[in-house]
This record gives structure tokens, sequence and C-alpha cells, in this order.
């Protein structure tokens, strides 16, 4: 299992837009096969920074999404909307505290 953290900045104008289009699809992204986990981030101090949080069983999993309709018609909508390039990382969990 491993996380992949997606960091997005939009235009200001842009996020209740992004906000209402994520409320349609994260069942979507979530229920996907290989997904265990996701969440949603907003910055303290930047209004305009999200974050995607998402737990995957294998990298297969994540490349499927990356490759499907979905990811395709939910970046479709979504990267227009961004001030900058979308950041990414795929991370391993050495330690979790509970």
């Amino acid at each position: 299992m491993f996380t992949r953290i997606v960091k997005m900045e939009f235009e200001k104008e842009n996020i209740p837009a992004f906000l209402a289009n994520f409320e349609t699809v994260k069942e979507k992204i979530r229920n996907f096969p290989g997904c265990t986990f996701l969440e949603l981030y907003k910055d303290k101090n930047d209004e305009t920074i999200f974050f995607t949080y998402s737990r995957w069983n294998e990298e297969a999993d994540l490349e499927n999404y990356r490759t499907s309709e979905l990811f395709k018609n939910v970046w479709s909508v979504t990267k227009p909307m961004f001030k900058s390039k979308a950041e990414a990382w795929s991370v391993d969990t050495l330690h979790s505290l509970k």
C-alpha cells in the first residue's frame, strides 16, 4: 500500500466549481478498484491551495485509475481551473501512530 499526495493551486474564482465537481466524483474515485482511502485538504494559509490524499493497494491500481475514463473526465474538468501546474508525490508509510 502507498499514498498519493497531489497539490493543486486554483484560480480563486474556480474554487466553488472545483469543490462542486469534487463532491460529484469523490465516491467514484474512492470506490475505484485499489483505492482504499481518499481525503481532500485545504491549506490553512492559502485558500487557493488544495491537496488530495489517497491510498492505493498497488502502483498498478493508481496507473489503472490514471488511464481510466473516470480520471480523464475528472482531470479534463479540474485541470483548466489551475493557477499553477499540479504537483504529485507517491510515498510509502514508514511509521504510523494512531
